[in-house]
């Protein structure tokens, strides 16, 4: 019993509780006298010496002492899960309250601002290296990407491709709640393409003359500067073997299939041009060339950061998160995730990838699917 009244001393010591100690300290007097006295009665042969009575009397002592342990150390782990469970609760809403911030900070960053910086092509070296312009250039590069998707679709339709089994070859098994959102697969595609091997300084090319390491900041930077304010064809046409030709001559390959090409142009002339070293006229290209422009001023302008901007995307079937993803869909077919269960939207797609920048998340754009929803167009 003299050992459960110690535990006991140590739990109302942490944290201090005068009045356990001064119950605990009166507990442990009151053990140690009846030691005394049990040491003086066997002493004198006051009580029963058997065998069978001194091993029955202490193993009754030492269980009632180990409950009396064991009561002890539930009340302190009770005592320390109710301090951890108050820690969870305030760590909860220090995240929540985090999270909110995120969301209005990239809700400003996305906002339109007036004046000369809303136009990307305005930068000075001293306003780069900040979230809104690498939010401006981004809106350039989704812009140019949805210009040349448009101009795609236009040219699937004219020559009578069928828009929903090509739709369904990109990503199988999609129910759409209006027809036209298809062209928002058609942007995945052309996204997840362009931005492929986004992270790595030549585009995982291997045919690129760039600078090693501690010169490649430098380098990009300068490139960010000769295209940005340059009509992207006329560079082409200048600069046939520059790194951002070598790029665009890669990725229009990988693009626009030969099958594509023969049935938007009857035959595959332009892929000929492209491969022969030079650049192809018409709109069709050009817009291309536009959309390219900005991939690669984005591409040089996240690796010059320190450290150098992140990608990121989302699979399908993913949770959907306001932290990390916007719905390119604004309507109310798609409820609020706060009116929902937390896993009653999911991805079916990423449309545009997400960055991280520092601390700050830029979402990513993504098409979600509803688990409730049962009708719209395939």
């Amino acid at each position: 019993m003299a050992g459960s009244a110690y535990a006991q001393l140590q739990f109302s010591q942490s944290p201090y509780d005068s009045d356990g100690i001064q119950k605990s300290d009166r507990l442990i007097v009151s053990e140690l006298k009846k030691l005394s006295e049990l040491k003086q009665g066997y002493l004198n042969k006051e009580f029963d010496t058997s065998p069978e009575s001194s091993i029955m009397g202490a193993e009754i002592q030492e269980q009632r002492s180990l409950l009396r342990i064991y009561e002890i150390t539930r009340k302190k782990m009770e005592h320390q899960l109710n301090l951890r469970l108050s820690e969870l609760t305030l760590l909860r809403e220090k995240l929540e309250e985090l999270n909110k911030q995120n969301r209005l900070l990239v809700k400003r960053l996305n906002q339109t601002q007036s004046g000369p910086l809303n136009n990307p092509k305005s930068l000075q070296p001293f306003d780069l290296f900040t979230t809104q312009h690498f939010v401006m250039v981004l809106g350039s590069a989704v812009k140019s990407i949805r210009n040349f998707v448009r101009s795609m679709i236009v040219e699937m339709k004219s020559a009578d491709w069928d828009i929903e089994a090509a739709a369904s070859s990109i990503e199988p098994d999609v129910l759409y709640s209006k027809a036209d959102h298809k062209c928002f697969v058609f942007e995945s595609y052309v996204s997840r393409e362009m931005f492929d091997a986004f992270q790595f300084p030549d585009f995982s090319l291997h045919n690129m003359s760039l600078p090693d390491k501690r010169l490649l900041k430098e380098f990009l930077l300068d490139k960010f500067h000769e295209l940005r304010s340059t009509d992207p064809n006329n560079f082409l046409q200048r600069e046939p073997k520059s790194e951002f030709a070598k790029f665009c001559r890669a990725k229009y390959l990988r693009l626009v299939h030969p099958r594509m090409e023969s049935a938007f142009f009857g035959d595959l002339s332009q892929r000929k041009t492209v491969n022969s070293g030079k650049f192809p006229d018409g709109e069709f290209f050009a817009l291309f060339a536009e959309m390219a422009k900005w991939v690669w001023l984005l591409h040089c302008l996240s690796l010059s950061y320190e450290p150098c901007v992140s990608i990121f995307q989302v699979i399908r079937g993913s949770r959907f998160s306001e932290v990390y993803m916007e719905n390119v869909v604004e309507e109310r077919s798609f409820p609020a995730p706060d009116s929902l269960e937390n896993d009653a939207l999911s991805v079916a797609f990423t449309v545009v990838p997400g960055f991280k920048i520092w601390e700050i998340i830029v979402q990513c754009q993504v098409y979600l699917l509803h688990p409730n929803f049962n009708q719209g167009s395939k």
